[in-house]
């Protein structure tokens, strides 16, 4: 792809909020292979979907023949980045946050490698970062910075505006530490182009400043939209918690069907964020979704599309098939695999006593507000025990599932997994 078409794409996507430079000027640059960074802070063990974007931004750089290298930052995330943060971040442990950079480094292998022909570089700032002398670093680093333009940046004057917060010193020199990274990926690496969220933008222009300064070479940046909802409420949060990219912390199930529930005012920009199909048919899918009555299939595009892409073709078919078995009420098939991610996050799980009373169960599940409301809907065949009609009054007189789980469902979609007490 030349440098016109794949700037055409990520601005037909959305996905350039702000750049530093003209359109010309990027042309000229990307008309010759670059590489391209942007950082992950290591601030939990695993990323989550807002993640995603940026991944998949250096992914579309590298299909169209350039380089990415995406940093995690051992070192910077020891500080934590302050930008548009309402208050001081808790400072996690060294062992803490190297632990999470070594799992965040391992899952963009992971993640990546499937989908591109050479992986990313990955790099961790710790390791040019840890080796450099403090005083070095203010006399080298910090007389290029001004303590009046870092004060004027508007995610600091938003910190120090507010009567109940401050800022530290600590995460006021965060932007020196992002700012060197650039410089010296440029150095090292030849990195000519720094990506990341919009919040970004002043500690990019701080390091494109910083690389022109140390290095004489002219850099850029570019910063992709803050992906919020229709309504203007954050993106990738459930009543649950975050939609994480580790299958330990959110299931494929349950990653696959956070997609599916997609707002139909959400799902077409979704669609040119978190895919790579083309504007083009994206903009068939609206048009056919709203010229047939009905549900829309532009969810389900975006749920198969994104779950394979984190979890492969395997997670997509097992997330499938528990969407299946609950809708059809055939719980009996799931596997032992399939129904642990039932109990991460997919339906509530409660642990019980197999001798207790089914009335008891229902209410304890939820699903009913009196036992004599259980006893009601049992008598009326409106309750299933592992896909069959209820009609036990206790627990064990029905076989558990892998001698573990019940699925107890109410009426068509109403379920809640049980799990024997050890």
């Amino acid at each position: 792809m030349d440098a016109t078409a794949l700037l055409q794409d990520l601005q037909q996507r959305g996905l350039i909020a702000q750049s530093t430079h003209e359109q010309q000027a990027l042309n000229e640059l990307l008309s010759t292979p670059q590489t391209i960074y942007c950082g992950f802070d290591p601030t939990a063990g695993s990323l989550h979907i807002g993640h995603l974007v940026p991944l998949l931004m250096l992914k579309r750089f590298q299909d169209a023949g350039h380089h990415g290298v995406a940093l995690v930052g051992g070192a910077t995330g020891m500080i934590g980045d302050p930008s548009f943060k309402a208050t001081e971040r808790s400072l996690n442990s060294a062992d803490t946050v190297k632990g999470w950079g070594k799992s965040l480094k391992e899952q963009i292998y992971w993640l990546m490698a499937a989908h591109l022909e050479a992986p990313f570089k990955v790099v961790n700032n710790a390791d040019w970062m840890n080796e450099i002398n403090v005083i070095e670093f203010f006399r080298d680093v910090g007389k290029h910075f001004s303590v009046n333009a870092m004060v004027n940046r508007e995610s600091v004057k938003q910190r120090l505006e507010r009567p109940d917060q401050g800022m530290s010193f600590t995460e006021f020199s965060y932007a020196l530490l992002q700012s060197y990274d650039f410089a010296y990926l440029n150095r090292t690496l030849r990195c000519t182009i720094q990506i990341g969220g919009n919040d970004q933008w002043g500690n990019i222009v701080s390091g494109i400043d910083l690389t022109r300064r140390l290095n004489g070479e002219q850099v850029m940046g570019m910063t992709l939209p803050l992906i919020t909802k229709s309504d203007g409420t954050k993106f990738g949060k459930t009543e649950s918690g975050t939609v994480w990219l580790d299958p330990e912390q959110t299931s494929p199930y349950n990653f696959y069907q956070f997609w599916l529930n997609t707002d139909d005012s959400d799902v077409y920009r979704l669609l040119r964020y978190y895919t790579f199909i083309s504007c083009n048919e994206i903009d068939e899918i609206e048009a056919n979704d709203r010229a047939v009555a009905g549900k829309p299939q532009a969810q389900k595009v975006l749920a198969e599309a994104v779950t394979r892409f984190v979890h492969g073709s395997e997670g997509l078919k097992t997330a499938q098939r528990i969407s299946q078995a609950l809708f059809s009420g055939n719980v009996a098939t799931l596997t032992q695999h399939e129904l642990e991610q039932l109990a991460l996050d997919g339906l509530p799980c409660i642990q019980v006593s197999p001798e207790e009373s089914l009335d008891s169960v229902l209410v304890k599940g939820g699903l009913v507000g009196s036992k004599r409301q259980a006893r009601e809907l049992i008598e009326q065949g409106a309750v299933r025990l592992n896909g069959e009609r209820a009609v036990q009054s206790r627990l064990e007189e029905s076989f558990a599932l892998f001698d573990t789980y019940w699925v107890v469902q109410k009426g068509k979609k109403h379920f809640c997994l049980f799990k024997r007490a050890r």
